[in-house]
């Protein structure tokens, strides 16, 4: 963000304007209405920083200029003078008159500057040559009225005094001052005209930036009539002149520097659907206080409270629809898309519509068949499309719009907009979807999540039919050989009992021997069962294990117990682990860690070792990862070359 820095020249002007209005304020205090002094000082300040504002980024710009001018000239011959003859009038100061004159006529002279503005906005150049005809003959009207006023001698309610010295009488101020005003009129309405005409004609940005110049224009072409109208009927509508005028340069600076520029459809219709409800609960209260006046007695405090009542019944049941109504006319598009994704959020609740058309729904809304919705199923994984299948990174020449509901990331937006109008309205339709999108990242993260069961599943019987295959295999040439060969010992001694008895325990001895290695062979076979010593706890079965390791080995391991089968799985875990090491990695040291973290058993193993490992890389690893995951938990490998690896399960359990 640039920062904010007036330029010299309109920071001196600026500042000239402050100090002068704080110069008045002090001298106008109590000789006329509190309202009246500080709003009109804010609204000459306001007027001369929006000007040094529009200067501060666009140095040249015209309209900058005429702003400060006009913030100026009321602070400076509009203000400060009033109040200067206010006071000297009073006080008995000197040149007291001359100051009143000069504030009598200083509201004239800014009307060929609100001319000159209406030609130049909001490029700051004319749209044709022959609307400079027009400013000049606001400048030919504005001399014209001058004298017409300040020497009128009908003026003199404008001094303290009660009348005008310096009026003359065989001027015809009447009819300058009416023919000059009217040509300033005629003036302001061919602005007015030059303005609609560049709305026609000017590109969508500029349409925009002429839309809050019409609205701040509105509100003065309905607040000051209103003010003149309702003037002396009561004095609430004496500070409305001050606002609308305040209202008018804030209007121009905003759509000059872009600052919120897009948000102005928004402020017309919600200005329009409050100023109708406004109306029509005015209407209303009246007519219900006429009515329960004439029922009840105009006395009554049911009066007040029933009128009350019945307008608050009246907004809530309006709003809506008066809402939607200024929504169709001045914001169509935003209507439209909202519509469209509403209803088909309904669709969805009622079992009309499957949450992934949702992707359809926003691209029709936005009228963008390019637009792609992304979802993220994990926070560092690669975004999926609806089907589940991950997507490559995006042209980068095309936006991404993150997704969010409730603080968590759903998806992201993929897309082109058409315009900066439809990239404002693009947050407003994914949050009226958002559900929708919910439901869908849901959708396809279960039908990912199935297919990692299934396909973890057929690993688990693959490897299940591979073990039984390998203990079949191991039994008949292993333990069964030797079985047999011991039965067939044994017979054989009972023949050599009756006549060679040493022969006999020779037979006996070795039958021994080959009992032994038989039953070595059994236990390495049950080396993949639930081991014996996890009956001690997983604490003491680590340590055991650790003990038969040719590497060193650090074991820290809770002593709280689990279910069987979680801590089976964590045992296996540290035995794959512990193996790795010691067979693949090359490690100098081991370390085996078991903590027990709410409801969450894990298990880490990490070694100094050569790195490199993945799931991928080995039946080992794949089967402990479908291990861990076919009871719900996780698995991790942290492996970098040269830097060792660190396995990680995280097992859910009940303690």
């Amino acid at each position: 963000m640039v920062p904010l820095r007036f330029r010299p020249v309109p920071g001196l002007l600026l500042a000239l304007t402050v100090v002068a209005e704080l110069a008045a304020v002090p001298l106008s205090w109590g000789l006329e209405p509190a309202w009246d002094t500080l709003l009109l000082a804010v609204s000459s300040a306001v007027t001369t920083a929006a000007g040094a504002l529009i200067l501060s980024r666009h140095p040249r710009h015209v309209i900058g200029w005429l702003l400060i001018v006009q913030g100026l000239v009321a602070a400076l011959a509009g203000d400060l003078a009033q109040g200067w003859g206010l006071r000297a009038a009073t006080q008995g100061w000197p040149v007291g008159p001359p100051a009143e004159f000069v504030a009598t006529g200083s509201w004239l002279p800014t009307a060929p500057l609100a001319v000159a503005v209406l030609l130049l906005f909001p490029t700051g150049n004319l749209l044709y040559r022959r609307w400079s005809l027009v400013l000049g003959l606001s400048v030919i009207g504005a001399l014209m009225a001058e004298p017409g006023w300040v020497l009128n001698p009908e003026a003199g309610s404008e001094y303290v005094a009660g009348h005008n010295p310096y009026a003359v009488d065989w001027l015809p101020t009447d009819e300058l001052f009416v023919g000059g005003f009217t040509i300033v009129a005629v003036s302001l309405l061919a602005g007015l005209l030059a303005v609609v005409i560049r709305f026609r004609t000017s590109s969508p940005v500029e349409q925009l930036q002429l839309k809050w110049f019409a609205l701040a224009s509105g509100a003065l072409a309905v607040g000051l009539p209103l003010a003149g109208a309702l003037w002396w009927v009561t004095p609430v509508v004496h500070v409305i002149p001050a606002l609308v005028i305040t209202i008018w340069p804030i209007a121009i600076c905003v759509a000059i520097l872009h600052y919120r520029l897009y948000d102005v459809d928004l402020v017309i219709s919600r200005t329009f659907t409050y100023a109708t409800l406004t109306v029509l609960l005015a209407a209303v209260y009246a007519g219900a206080v006429v009515v329960l006046g004439a029922v009840t007695g105009r006395e009554s405090v049911w009066v007040t409270a029933g009128a009350t009542l019945l307008a608050a019944a009246v907004f809530r049941l309006a709003h809506r629809r008066v809402q939607d109504v200024v929504d169709r006319r001045f914001r169509r598009q935003r209507h439209d898309a909202l519509e469209l994704v509403i209803g088909f959020v309904d669709d969805l609740r009622h079992d009309r519509a499957e949450p992934e058309q949702v992707v359809d729904s926003i691209r029709a809304a936005m009228r963008n068949p390019g637009l792609e919705l992304r979802f993220v199923l994990l926070p560092d994984g690669p975004p999926v499309d609806e089907r589940g299948r991950p997507v490559a990174d995006a042209d980068p020449d095309r936006e991404r719009v993150p997704v969010r509901r409730g603080g968590m990331t759903l998806g992201e937006v993929v897309w082109s907009p058409g315009s900066d109008t439809d990239r404002a309205l693009l947050p407003s339709v994914l949050d009226a979807a958002s559900i929708a999108i919910e439901m869908a990242r849901l959708r396809v993260e279960l039908r990912q999540r199935l297919v990692e069961v299934d396909e973890s599943r057929a690993r688990i019987a693959a490897v299940a039919d591979d073990e039984r295959r390998r203990l079949e295999r191991d039994l008949h040439d292993g333990a069964q050989q030797r079985l047999v060969s011991i039965g067939l010992a044994l017979r054989h001694a009972q023949h050599e009992l009756a006549g060679h008895p040493e022969a006999a325990r020779r037979t006996l001895d070795g039958a021994v021997v080959e009992i032994s290695a038989a039953i070595e062979e059994l236990r390495a076979l049950a080396h993949g069962l639930r081991p014996a010593l996890l009956q001690a706890g997983l604490g003491p079965a680590l340590r055991e294990l650790a003990s038969r390791s040719p590497v060193p080995v650090v074991v820290s391991a809770t002593s709280d117990r689990f279910p069987p089968d979680v801590e089976a799985a964590a045992y296996f875990v540290a035995c794959e682990g512990l193996t790795n090491a010691v067979k693949h990695a090359r490690a100098d040291q081991v370390r085996v860690d078991v903590a027990h973290r709410d409801s969450t058993l894990v298990v880490s193993v990490a070694d100094d070792g050569v790195g490199g490992a993945g799931v991928g890389h080995g039946t080992g690893l794949t089967g402990l990862s479908d291990r861990v995951a076919a009871r719900g938990g996780q698995f991790l490998i942290v492996s970098v070359r040269g830097r060792g690896t660190t396995l990680r399960a995280e097992l859910p359990c009940v303690s």
